[in-house]
């Protein structure tokens, strides 16, 4: 069954990609693997994928031992400072910093490692009580405090658009958010890139492709539905 969901997605990544004028290389797509087997995960690997999203710092490290070491995990879900220290090494990137504290927190711990942690600002571009992220307004003010944190790299922006039926909805959020990124990256500042746009998740990440997003999450759309009580942030 992955293996051809699989073949679904990347037919429909690169139809937008087409339709959008962009090269398929510009798009990554994240396997969203939460609450999936190890045997699904392997099952996705084995047709290509190296990059999988785990939304909770517990299965990222339970996972991380018992799969090959060439793939590159992503931490996509909301992030608690206290455990930031068990996924500093482990995640190739963080897509949700959405105060300071928590960027103080991987600033520290990746100094304790020796390294720089990539992450991304979560942005809650349709203004839901129920996600996190920063508000856009919010985002200029944080953006000019991120150079006092030299064990960071901020790479871009992630968002988490509403849960909708008609992904062209989402559209706008898409659009306002890769102009944000433009804004941002016009400002050139230490440590803050601007290269990444994850954006997009199952239900619209054909939509979110045409409007710039370099990275999509998806998780339904490669290993089937999955308990969304347990997580109202990932579908």
């Amino acid at each position: 069954m992955v293996t051809e969901n699989l073949e679904e997605v990347e037919e429909k990544i690169q139809a937008a990609c087409n339709r959008s004028g962009r090269k398929r290389e510009e798009v990554t797509l994240i396997a969203v693997s939460k609450t999936k087997p190890v045997s699904m995960i392997k099952e996705a690997y084995g047709a290509g994928i190296r990059v999988f999203g785990e939304n909770k710092v517990q299965e990222l490290t339970e996972k991380y031992d018992q799969l090959p070491s060439d793939i590159q995990w992503q931490m996509i879900g909301h992030l608690q400072r206290n455990k930031v220290k068990y996924i500093i090494d482990k995640a190739e990137l963080i897509h949700s910093v959405d105060s300071l504290r928590l960027l103080e927190t991987i600033d520290r711990e990746a100094a304790k490692k020796q390294l720089k942690a990539k992450v991304l600002l979560e942005v809650n571009m349709a203004r839901e009580d129920t996600k996190f992220g920063l508000m856009p307004e919010e985002v200029m003010k944080f953006i000019d405090k991120v150079p006092e944190y030299p064990h960071v790299l901020l790479e871009g922006l992630m968002t988490i658009a509403p849960n909708t039926e008609d992904p062209e909805t989402n559209r706008q959020f898409f659009c306002a958010l890769r102009k944000l990124s433009v804004d941002i990256a016009d400002k050139n500042i230490d440590n803050i890139h601007m290269g990444v746009l994850s954006m997009g998740m199952t239900n619209d990440y054909e939509v979110a492709i045409e409007e710039g997003a370099t990275m999509v999450r998806v998780g339904t759309g490669i290993f089937g539905k999955r308990n969304y009580a347990l997580d109202k942030n990932t579908r």
